[in-house]
C-alpha cells in the first residue's frame, strides 16, 4: 500500500473510533434540493483535514439536484483559493454527466496544480478527443511528477490507434525509471497495444523488476506469438513470477483452467504460510487480471480467500477486488448481486478503495452505483446491493 493509502486508511479507523457509522443512512429516491449557503460550506469542506468531515461534505454535493451542484463546482474549480477543493470538486464533478465538464478538463490540463492535471488526464482516458492527442504528446516530453505522468500514458494508450502515438509508448516502454516504464507496460497491456509486441516481448525476456509487468501484459495483448516466450519464463523466472507468467497464458487462451487452479492454490499457500507476501501479491493480481478479463471464478477465488483473511495477506486481496471494480464495474456488480455473503465482501472491497490512487475511477464507480439505485424500483435487489454498496464504502 502506498504511504498515502496508509494515511488514509489510518484516518478511516480514527474516525470509526470515534464514533463515525461506517454504514450510512437510507438513500434519498432522487437528487436533492440544497440551500444555496449550505452546498457552498460543503464544497469548502472539501479541503479539511479531518476525514469524517470531508466525506460527509462530499456526500451532500454527489446528492444534490445537477442543476445546483454543477454551477457550484464549475465555479469551486476555476476560482476557489484552496487547491485540494479544486481538485475534489473536479473529481465530483464527473459524477454528474454535464458537458461543460469537459471544458473545465480541457483547462485543468495546464494547471500547475498536479492533481488537477491528473483528474483531466484520467478523464480524457474514458472520454477520447482524438484532438487533444498532439497536446498530450507535447506533455508527455515535460511531464515527470510521479502521479500525473502515468495517466498521461494511460491517455495516450487510450488513443492508441493513433499512429503518431504508437512509437512514442513502444519507445517510454523502453527508457527512463522503472516505476515509469511499468505504467507504459501496464497501460500497453490495458489497451491490447499489438503495436508493442515486439518490445514487451524483449522486455520480458529479460531478468529484473519489470517481467512481472511485461508478462502480464503480453497475455493482455493477445498476441499468441507471446506463448513461447512465457513458456520459457515457466521453466526459467523466479518462483515469485510465476503467478504473472500463469495468468499472462491464461489470458491468451491456453490452459486456462488449470492455470486458474495454480493461481488459487498459490494464493491459498501463501496466505496460510507466514513470509510469502510477494508470492500473494502475484497471486492476488494474477487473478484479479483473469477477473477483469472477464472471469468470474477469479472473482469467487478471491473473495473466499479474503474474506477470512488477516492483513497483511489481506490487503493485497482487497486490492485486486477493489481494481475489479473499477476496471469491470458490470461482472462485479453481477457476482455481488448473488453472493452469500455479500455484506463481508463487500466490506473487503472496500478497504481495497481506501488504497487506491485512482480518484477519478472511484468517482465513476460512486456515480454509476447511485444512478442505479435511484432507477431501481424500492425494495429491489438492485436497489438494496446498490445500499449496501453506498453504506460499506461511505460515499
Amino acid at each position: 500500500m502506498s504511504v498515502g493509502g496508509w494515511v488514509r486508511l489510518a484516518l478511516v479507523c480514527l474516525a470509526f473510533a470515534i464514533g463515525a457509522s461506517p454504514v450510512s443512512a437510507q438513500e434519498p429516491a432522487a437528487p436533492q434540493a440544497v440551500a444555496a449557503p449550505r452546498l457552498q460550506e460543503a464544497i469548502d469542506r472539501l479541503g479539511s483535514l479531518d476525514y469524517a468531515t470531508r466525506t460527509e461534505a462530499s456526500k451532500l454535493i454527489r446528492r444534490t439536484t445537477p442543476a445546483q451542484a454543477v454551477p457550484a463546482l464549475l465555479n469551486a474549480v476555476a476560482q476557489h483559493a484552496d487547491g485540494y477543493v479544486r481538485f475534489r470538486g473536479l473529481v465530483l464533478l464527473t459524477g454528474f454527466n454535464d458537458p461543460r465538464t469537459r471544458d473545465a478538463m480541457r483547462e485543468s490540463l495546464s494547471s500547475p496544480n498536479d492533481r488537477l492535471r491528473t483528474v483531466a488526464y484520467s478523464y480524457f482516458e474514458h472520454n477520447p478527443d482524438p484532438s487533444l492527442v498532439p497536446l498530450f504528446l507535447s506533455a508527455l516530453d515535460r511531464e515527470q511528477a510521479e502521479f500525473v505522468r502515468p495517466a498521461l500514458v494511460r491517455t495516450l494508450a487510450a488513443h492508441g490507434s493513433d499512429p503518431s502515438v504508437q512509437p512514442v509508448l513502444t519507445r517510454e516502454s523502453g527508457r527512463g525509471e522503472d516505476f515509469f516504464r511499468g505504467a507504459v507496460i501496464e497501460a500497453l497491456g490495458d489497451y491490447h497495444a499489438r503495436y508493442a509486441f515486439d518490445a514487451i516481448n524483449a522486455i520480458a525476456g529479460l531478468d529484473g523488476p519489470l517481467l512481472d509487468d511485461a508478462a502480464l501484459a503480453l497475455g493482455k495483448i493477445g498476441d499468441r506469438r507471446a506463448l513461447e516466450t512465457l513458456a520459457s519464463l515457466q521453466r526459467s523466472a523466479p518462483r515469485t513470477a510465476q503467478p504473472f507468467v500463469a495468468a499472462g497464458i491464461c489470458l491468451l487462451g491456453t490452459n486456462c483452467g488449470s492455470h486458474e487452479r495454480f493461481l488459487v492454490q498459490t494464493l491459498r499457500f501463501a496466505d496460510q504460510n507466514i513470509g510469502f507476501q510477494e508470492l500473494l501479491r502475484g497471486a492476488a493480481s494474477g487473478l484479479g487480471a483473469l477477473a477483469i478479463s472477464g472471469r468470474e471464478s477469479a472473482v469467487q477465488a478471491l473473495f473466499e480467500a479474503g474474506i477470512p483473511s488477516r492483513d497483511p495477506a489481506r490487503a493485497p486481496m482487497s486490492l485486486a477486488l477493489a481494481t475489479i471494480a473499477l476496471r469491470n464495474t458490470p461482472l462485479m456488480l453481477a457476482f455481488l448481486k448473488g453472493a452469500p455473503a455479500r455484506v463481508d465482501g463487500i466490506a473487503l472491497m472496500a478497504e481495497g478503495f481506501d488504497m487506491l490512487e485512482e480518484d477519478l475511477d472511484k468517482e465513476r464507480f460512486f456515480a454509476l452505483v447511485r444512478r442505479t439505485y435511484w432507477d431501481s424500483p424500492a425494495g429491489s435487489a438492485d436497489r438494496q446491493l446498490m445500499q449496501t454498496l453506498i453504506g460499506k464504502l461511505d460515499f
